[in-house]
């Protein structure tokens, strides 16, 4: 979502004049956008504004202007205490306020007086975002559909940082993915913080799903791959999951967080789905596509979490033999109902599940990359690798392949015969 939301303020300001460069030292105005999900991601904004105040201090002493500006959901959950710890930072502004950039550069510029808006206005922003034809070379592209969140699980921020869930109108989605596609994007991924929960008008007036909202972008010329993420279990209906078994556009790929193997640590994370209601999800998505894998995100020591909860994880992550995931450490966020309960785990233990998870995690990576030697694997053709002397592709299940092959395959999506795996990444060659 970041990615996405840093992509539309480049568009953003590209109508003010600016451009992207490499070297913040040359930068008349720097952007931090940032992550609330865990207290790493936020320590990192006030490290990094810390060597920007170097860099604004310099350019100001050579008669130079830098502006900083701080943006997401980091921005969105401290306000004002940005000002206060950084003063030198000019704006501060939420995930559905940067749309206002622009205007308040010029109200910082004329009044030199640090502006803050962190409201939210998602409509206005959808509203407001330019649909600008920015040539990027890119061929996967992301597309947000949804924002926000009503669940409140006992552990996360997104719906104090994000606000309440939001879905945009279908017919302003398909127009943003058809300019996508015209500057080259080849594959799409539909973005929400719960993008199953998506419920936005058709052209008549008529409430639809996610399900409907694929469907149309199928229909876009020249578009070769669907993706969406990330979903909630308790929002994966049937019309979503049939939809696996008929529309050949979308990747055989879900990513459905199920955090915990235990059910009494999903009912105190209020998750609202227990392991046997995901196991059914499970099996309805293998009955409709039975080459689909899995992808997940696990949180480890949670508060409460026993030896028995842990072991419970590691049973459910064998069973479903997820093809790729995402780890955790459980870690308080200011605000949330988890954040404050007397039985909080210890770091060692903690740091010590973590670590017996994510080696039978990478374990059951290696074996479903394994599985592909010998046979055939659909790829979209991406770029020459570091070296310049291979190529790199994407394959359904979003690993990378190299490849030997001509340059003038970049973009197209074509069959591979897999020989090897190398660490993470499949090696092949182009099947005669």
């Amino acid at each position: 979502m970041n990615v996405y939301d840093s992509d539309k303020m480049l568009e953003i300001l590209s109508k003010s004049g600016y451009s992207s460069i490499d070297n913040p030292d040359d930068a008349d105005l720097v952007i931090l956008n940032t992550c609330h999900i865990r207290e790493k991601a936020g320590e990192k904004v006030y490290s990094d504004l810390g060597r920007l105040r170097k860099l604004k201090t310099k350019k100001n002493l050579d008669g130079k202007k830098m502006f900083i500006v701080v943006a997401g959901c980091v921005a969105q959950a401290e306000g004002d205490e940005i000002l206060k710890r950084a003063p030198f930072v000019d704006i501060v502004v939420g995930p559905q306020t940067y749309h206002k950039i622009p205007e308040l550069l010029k109200k910082v510029d004329e009044f030199v007086k640090a502006e803050i808006d962190i409201s939210f206005p998602p409509e206005e922003k959808f509203k407001l975002l330019p649909q600008i034809n920015i040539k990027r070379n890119q061929l996967s592209s992301f597309l947000t559909v949804q924002e926000g969140c009503d669940k409140f699980c006992t552990f996360c921020v997104v719906p104090y940082t994000r606000g309440s869930e939001y879905s945009r109108s279908v017919e302003e989605i398909i127009a943003e993915a058809k300019i996508l596609v015209s500057t080259g994007v080849r594959e799409i991924t539909l973005l929400g913080q719960n993008v199953n929960a998506y419920h936005g008008m058709a052209n008549n007036g008529v409430e639809v799903g996610l399900d409907y909202v694929i469907n149309k972008i199928a229909e876009i010329e020249n578009l070769d791959r669907i993706r969406f993420t990330t979903s909630h279990p308790r929002d994966m209906q049937k019309n979503l999951i049939d939809l696996f078994g008929y529309q050949e556009k979308l990747m055989p790929l879900i990513h459905l967080p199920v955090q915990s193997g235990s059910d009494k640590i999903l009912k105190d994370m209020n998750r609202g789905h227990n392991i046997n209601d995901y196991k059914k999800i499970i099996h309805s998505l293998k009955e409709a596509r039975p080459e689909i894998s899995f992808s997940s995100d696990f949180i480890v020591g949670y508060p409460g979490e026993t030896e028995k909860d842990f072991q419970s994880t590691l049973k459910l992550v064998e069973e479903v033999k997820f093809s790729q995931s995402f780890s955790f450490i459980y870690s308080p966020r200011p605000g949330t109902p988890a954040s404050i309960k007397n039985n909080q785990i210890p770091e060692e233990i903690k740091k010590s599940r973590l670590h017996d998870l994510q080696k039978v995690l990478n374990n059951e990576r290696s074996r479903f990359n394994s599985s592909f030697v010998g046979k055939k694997l659909n790829i979209l053709l991406e770029k020459f690798t570091d070296t310049r002397d291979e190529f790199i592709g994407k394959s359904e299940y979003l690993q990378p392949v190299k490849i030997k092959c001509r340059e003038s395959l970049i973009g197209q999506t074509f069959n591979v015969f897999v020989e090897s795996v190398d660490s993470n990444c499949l090696n092949a060659r182009l099947v005669n």
